[in-house]
C-alpha cells in the first residue's frame, strides 16, 4: 500500500551556522557596539542574553531573518518568557523544537480523519504515517495539511507506492 511519514525536523547544522552569522553581525553592527548581547546553543536549547527588551527584540529579528536565510523555518523557535539578570540585562530561553507533539499530532489525525480522504492514519513516536490504497488518496493528504494553519513545519517524506 502507498504510504507517506509527515514529520517535523530541524537541520541544527543550518541553526548553528545562522547563529554564527547572528553573532558575527552583533559584533559588526553599531547599534551594538559596546553591548553584552550574546547568543548560546545547547543542544536544542538556546540562550539569548541583551542589555535590554529592544536590543532582546532586535536579536529576535536577526535570528529569524537569519534562519530564513539558512531555509530553516522560524516557526521551530519557542520562545519562553524573558526572565531578569542582573541589572537591566534580560535572559530568554528559546526552544528549537523537533518532532510532533502530541497533541498536535492527535489533531492533525483528527482533522485529517474529518476530511473524509479514504486513508489510515498511525503515530509512530514523534512523526505520522499515512497509508491508503491510491496514491492520489496521499497526495490529496498532503495539499490539505498544506492548506492547514500550523506553528510547526511539517515535512512530507518516505513517499512510497
Amino acid at each position: 500500500m502507498p504510504s507517506f511519514d509527515i514529520v517535523s525536523k530541524t537541520d541544527l547544522n543550518e541553526v548553528e551556522n545562522a547563529l554564527n552569522n547572528v553573532r558575527r553581525e552583533i559584533e559588526t553592527r553599531y547599534d551594538f557596539k559596546g553591548s553584552n548581547c550574546t547568543i548560546d546553543r545547547k543542544e536544542n536549547v538556546l540562550t539569548v542574553f541583551a542589555d535590554d527588551d529592544l536590543k532582546l527584540r532586535q536579536m529576535h529579528e536577526l535570528l529569524q531573518g537569519h534562519l530564513t536565510r539558512r531555509n530553516v523555518d522560524a516557526g521551530v523557535l519557542d520562545y519562553k518568557t524573558p526572565e531578569q539578570a542582573a541589572g537591566q540585562s534580560v535572559r530568554q530561553q528559546v526552544i528549537v523544537r523537533e518532532g510532533i507533539e502530541k497533541d498536535l499530532a492527535k489533531k492533525l489525525v483528527k482533522e485529517i480523519k474529518g476530511s473524509k480522504i479514504k486513508v489510515q492514519v498511525a503515530i509512530q513516536g514523534d512523526e505520522l504515517r499515512v497509508t491508503g490504497k491510491k496514491r492520489d488518496d496521499l497526495q490529496e493528504v498532503i495539499t490539505f495539511c498544506k492548506g492547514l494553519d500550523f506553528e510547526m513545519p511539517l515535512q512530507y517524506i518516505n513517499f512510497r507506492d
